[in-house]
């Protein structure tokens, strides 16, 4: 009964017949709930469409996030793109000041900026970190890599300081501004040489003359800090344990000669 109702009227489930469909059907005169007829509703198309997607200031918003601070904008890159460009070339220390005049930012934003930069490094453990040294910024390499450093570098490759440049450069880090007198009295021997290489490396620099003698006065550099990782001179260590006993006697005779 059931078959012979199918044949002469319509379609099955999956079936066509002349004047209908089926579920999944097509017939001549319409369409199945999935099939193709011959005027779709564009307005039901629509309304099952996907959403188009964000675009980036979009996206921030929805993120809570500043489009400043996390990619690109209109009039250039953002804070934190501009801050690694700019201390990736710095062949030392960049202070606040100068990174918030370049960038055209409150000084409290590039430094909250810097801040960031440097938590985020470690957090992530990098092979570098942004440090604070000598009274600026700049990328070192993270002190658990540096035997690979080492390596890579090799030794021979940079040239070290020899035992009297190291002495010389003691002399005048504790007693700066020092004459080049007072160092070679301390030292016992002539030092003009060995003082002539510290400045050619960058340690030692010329901070005026005696008021008295007129001898030329000698101190550390920026660049001395930064190589041994000091922010300033008061974190240099404190010399008394290394003293002799009769340093009086010896600084009067220091003085004598001078």
């Amino acid at each position: 009964m059931t078959s012979d109702f199918t044949e002469d009227h319509g379609a099955g489930l999956n079936g066509a017949g002349e004047d209908g469909a089926g579920l999944n059907g097509a017939g001549e005169d319409g369409a199945g709930l999935t099939g193709a007829g011959a005027a779709p509703d564009n307005g039901a198309a629509d309304a099952f469409a996907p959403p188009p997607p964000l675009t980036g200031s979009q996206l921030a918003q929805e993120t809570g996030q500043a489009e400043d601070d996390t990619g690109d904008s209109d009039d250039g890159p953002g804070l934190r793109a501009s801050l690694e460009a700019i201390l990736l070339v710095a062949d030392e220390p960049v202070p606040e000041v100068l990174i918030a005049q370049i960038l055209e930012r409150p000084r409290h934003v590039v430094a909250e900026g810097l801040r960031a930069l440097a938590q985020e490094y470690t957090d992530d453990g990098r092979g570098f970190d942004l440090r604070e040294i000598a009274g600026g910024w700049r990328f070192y390499t993270r002190e658990d890599c540096a035997p690979l450093v080492e390596r890579f570098v090799r030794d021979g490759q940079e040239v070290r300081l020899t035992q009297a440049a190291l002495e010389t450069l003691a002399v005048i880090a504790y007693r700066q501004p020092v004459s080049r007198a007072r160092v070679s009295a301390v030292r016992g021997v002539n030092c003009d040489g060995v003082i002539r290489t510290l400045v050619l490396r960058g340690l030692v620099e010329d901070s005026g003359t005696d008021q008295e003698t007129g001898a030329i006065l000698y101190r550390t550099t920026g660049y001395f800090l930064e190589r041994l990782g000091m922010a300033s001179l008061d974190e240099l260590p404190d010399l008394a344990p290394f003293l002799p006993e009769n340093i009086e006697d010896i600084e009067d005779n220091e003085r004598t000669r001078a």
